[in-house]
């Protein structure tokens, strides 16, 4: 009988360890945790070697910053309109909690008042709403020194610039690359040609024969693929890239450009989309952060070239030099910025003329 109980009693023991294990472990164990999904969407080919390549190395810089936690995809070729329309709305149906539209035009607050519970983020435009932030970054800055380095690369002062679409955001840039060519190079030109597109290389290539055609012995752009350099390259004269390092495509005829460094910008939006402290806004990165940069300089940069550009991005920096504060006359020689003044961000947005020396309409 003493030997039942005592069996009794060591098996009450073992059970009570048993479901104690068992309890413990199903305290312990932690769920499988949904990654956070998040999506890119871009005007060209992720691999363009410009803008979308720029910002897809953003997307990836945060899959890999943040591993596991993120599951980050990307749409290509999308256009502005329905298509753009069918592509969020495919992605929301797969559980897509925020996207980056990485282009002007894509996106307005009614459009992602659509979608209240989906994170929206678009590049270049201005407009927020209450799930819909507006980024970019201060690019003329280093538009401007990248014009320094074709101003000083040309040997007549006739400059080449290949552009996309006649908004602010490139009548900005045509008109900081100028300036930053008549810096090195003064009474330098800059002939313009429109492609109507941020990329379509063949029209691009074309773009760049008509004004070598017309003289110009240094090339530069605001569009998004490496056409423009490719010929430059064939032809043998300089050439200023933009958005992406680009020297594999031309490494004879290469400058600089002027770059973007996306991934920072959306790592941290990322993070607090994740913890829940996401708020809408404006973000207007610059030099100073590491957002917009100079890429490498190729071989037809001199030493002196390179010093200069460094005195005067060091001053962009500290605010003491702005390529846009006055005076600055446009083609017609009125004065679009009186002296002493400076343009700021909301002006910068709303740009619809061309400097003194730039050939070409700002209408297209």
């Amino acid at each position: 009988m003493k030997r039942r109980k005592s069996a009794v009693a060591a098996a009450l023991l073992v059970l009570v360890a048993v479901s104690s294990l068992i309890a413990t472990s199903v305290v312990s164990a932690k769920p499988d945790a949904t990654p956070f999904k998040v999506a890119w969407i871009y005007v060209g080919p992720h691999n363009d070697g410009g803008w979308s390549q720029a910002n897809d190395v953003g997307r990836q810089y945060v899959q890999k910053m943040l591993g596991t936690k993120v599951e980050t995809t990307y749409k290509e070729n999308i256009a502005v309109g329905e298509q753009f329309d069918q592509t969020v709305a495919s992605l929301v149906a797969q559980g897509y909690k925020m996207i980056f539209a990485t282009s002007y035009g894509y996106l307005t607050s009614a459009f992602a008042a659509k979608y209240p519970h989906v994170l929206f983020e678009q590049a270049t435009g201005t407009e927020v709403g209450p799930n819909l932030s507006e980024y970019f970054g201060a690019a003329e800055d280093t538009v401007f020194l990248s014009g320094m380095a074709a101003g000083a690369a040309s040997k007549t002062g006739k400059i080449g610039y290949v552009v996309a679409y006649p908004i602010p955001e490139v009548l900005r840039h045509t008109d900081a690359f100028t300036l930053g060519a008549q810096l090195t190079h003064p009474g330098a030109t800059v002939r313009i040609v429109w492609t109507n597109s941020w990329y379509n290389p063949s029209a691009e290539k074309k773009a760049a024969e008509s004004l070598v055609a017309a003289g110009v012995d240094v090339l530069g752009q605001n569009v998004d693929s490496p056409a423009t350099g490719e010929y430059a390259e064939s032809q043998g004269i300089p050439w200023v890239g933009y958005d992406s390092d680009s020297s594999q495509f031309a490494p004879k005829s290469w400058l600089t450009a002027s770059v973007y460094n996306w991934g920072p910008y959306y790592l941290m939006r990322v993070k607090e989309a994740m913890a829940g402290t996401w708020k809408p806004g404006f973000w207007y990165g610059s030099i100073k952060d590491g957002f917009t940069q100079l890429a490498p300089f190729g071989p037809l940069v001199s030493a002196k070239t390179k010093t200069l550009i460094a005195k005067y991005e060091k001053m962009i920096e500290s605010g003491s030099f702005y390529e846009f504060q006055g005076p600055i006359v446009d083609q017609a020689g009125k004065i679009v910025v009186p002296a002493g003044k400076r343009l700021t961000v909301k002006q910068l947005y709303s740009v619809n003329w061309l400097a003194k020396g730039v050939i070409g309409s700002p209408t297209g």
